[in-house]
């Protein structure tokens, strides 16, 4: 029988560590070890895990804050039947990771509403989930934040934000044109990154376009080169819309092609 003085005390030792979880179940934990007569290793696992899970829970829940999706969707609702044009044997390769460890890119080409933003936000959500951070942002917003830090002379403090996580996801980069000083930022960001993490892209633009983007056939040369050279390529040509898929189905909307932009 456990002795309830002695219980509390243990309870108050380990809400005063931080172990919150820990705190609330020791009590269940050491009945139920009791009337097992569990090993003290025994014991202590079922005591940690709840605590662990939790933590990394709150991590979790954290980094998708600050993450800066536009929304929360992951692989299990994207409509692969819909979207064939979606290689999902690739995108499940790459959901285990392994090109973030091995610090590659992943470009997703194609016309707007295939499903390249939710395929790209579903990898940066996968990766929290295992730990890896991640970053969400617009290429609009991206050039425009480097620009007023450019003015400001917080041009390296900005930088870091893009820089630092494991993971950079950056949308629509080719919807506008980039001045030079937009240009030369998004090379800077592309080397700093080169070899040491990895960028997702989504891009409406076969590459051969992005010498016009960029204003700098040289400067697109150099930022492509950086890109591709540890890279996937998915290429999702023409499709149904994805945004429309539900209406399509309901038969509001004809079926109609996506034609690449």
């Amino acid at each position: 029988m456990i002795e309830s003085a002695q219980l509390l005390t243990v309870e108050s030792q380990l809400a005063t560590l931080g172990l919150e979880v820990m705190a609330q179940n020791v009590a269940t934990c050491a009945e139920r070890a009791a009337q097992s007569n569990a090993s003290y290793v025994a014991f202590l696992a079922d005591l940690l895990e709840p605590e662990l899970r939790s933590r990394q829970d709150r991590w979790v829940q954290s980094r998708l804050k600050l993450a800066g999706f536009p929304f929360r969707k992951t692989l299990a609702d994207f409509d692969f039947a819909f979207q064939p044009a979606v290689d999902e044997r690739l995108v499940r390769e790459l959901a285990t990771l392994a090109f973030v460890e091995r610090h590659e890119n992943v470009i997703l080409l194609g016309p707007p509403g295939v499903g390249k933003t939710h395929l790209a936000v579903a990898l940066g959500m996968e990766a929290i989930q295992h730990r890896v951070t991640a970053y969400f942002v617009t290429a609009h917003a991206l050039v425009h934040d480097l620009r007023q830090a450019t003015r400001r002379g917080t041009l390296e403090q900005r930088l870091r934000v893009y820089t630092k996580p494991n993971l950079l996801i950056v949308d629509e980069l080719t919807y506008a044109p980039f001045d030079a000083t937009d240009a030369t930022h998004s090379f800077r960001l592309v080397s700093e990154r080169y070899e040491r993490g990895s960028i997702i892209l989504t891009a409406n633009r076969s590459y051969g376009e992005w010498g016009a983007l960029f204003n700098d056939p040289v400067l697109a040369t150099a930022i492509l080169d950086r890109l591709l050279h540890h890279s996937v390529t998915i290429n999702i040509k023409g499709g149904q819309s994805y945004r429309l898929k539900d209406k399509t189905r309901a038969g509001i909307l004809g079926t109609t092609e996506v034609e690449p932009a």
